[in-house]
């Protein structure tokens, strides 16, 4: 079975286009350190091809709520959100190696048992999650595409939406934020049009405190560009 037969929300399509640019860069000593020691207690591969299921509270050693993180970056927003927030469980998942090994560095620092970090792509890793297995969903800033003809590759579409609102509860939440007007309208249309998903808002939410800013949102603020959010909650 492959991963896009596990579940019909992943189109065929899903198999070769991608909704990120393969990112590896240099390492700094620290991470590399940080990556080849602790990533054997922190880390998931995410293979592509035929769904690995993933046991959440196997992963995290308890069985509490789950928020996934899709595009952690460099992990300081991530690992900030999981240190105020202990009574959940934080699966962030990144392609952007530095990042990776950046964040496994910060949840060493940090002490944050509940934190873990998948490598991959991030629709094969929630093709192999448990339906209804999540309280959270968060989108921080994904690659807007902004190129019309790029547009297919954009995560925040019908048939992702759908995967990702399956693997909520009900009344979990699907947190999206972006600085790319074009996309924050096409975002909303798409949540919009999806009949589980509930706009808990009315339209663009207040900025939530939760969130801590990010370095994508700093530099739309000093380019004068608004941030939009928008949550969803599953019916």
């Amino acid at each position: 079975m492959t991963a896009t037969d596990h579940d019909p929300a992943v189109p065929p399509a899903s198999r070769t286009i991608r909704t990120f640019h393969p990112r590896r860069g240099r390492m700094s000593d620290r991470q590399t350190d940080a990556l080849s020691r602790l990533w054997p207690a922190y880390g998931l591969d995410v293979p592509d091809g035929p769904a690995m299921p993933v046991d959440l509270a196997d992963l995290f050693g308890r069985r509490a709520p789950v928020v996934l993180e899709i595009g952690s970056g460099m992990g300081d927003t991530t690992a900030a959100m999981a240190a105020a927030d202990p009574d959940r469980d934080y699966l962030a998942v990144e392609v952007h190696t530095p990042g990776i090994a950046n964040l496994l560095h910060l949840v060493e620092r940090g002490g944050l048992r509940n934190l873990r970090v998948a490598e991959g792509d991030a629709l094969y890793l929630v093709n192999g999650l448990p339906e209804g297995g999540l309280d959270a969903v968060h989108v921080f800033f994904p690659d807007p595409w902004p190129k019309s003809r790029h547009h297919k590759r954009r995560l925040i579409q019908p048939a992702h939406v759908a995967l990702l609102r399956s693997r909520l509860r009900s009344g979990g939440m699907l947190h999206c934020a972006t600085d790319w007007a074009e996309y924050a309208d096409a975002m909303r249309e798409t949540l919009d049009a999806d009949p589980d998903l509930v706009d808990a808002y009315g339209g663009f939410a207040p900025r939530p405190a939760h969130r801590p800013v990010t370095k994508f949102e700093r530099r739309a603020i000093t380019a004068g560009r608004p941030v939009a959010d928008l949550l969803y909650r599953r019916r």
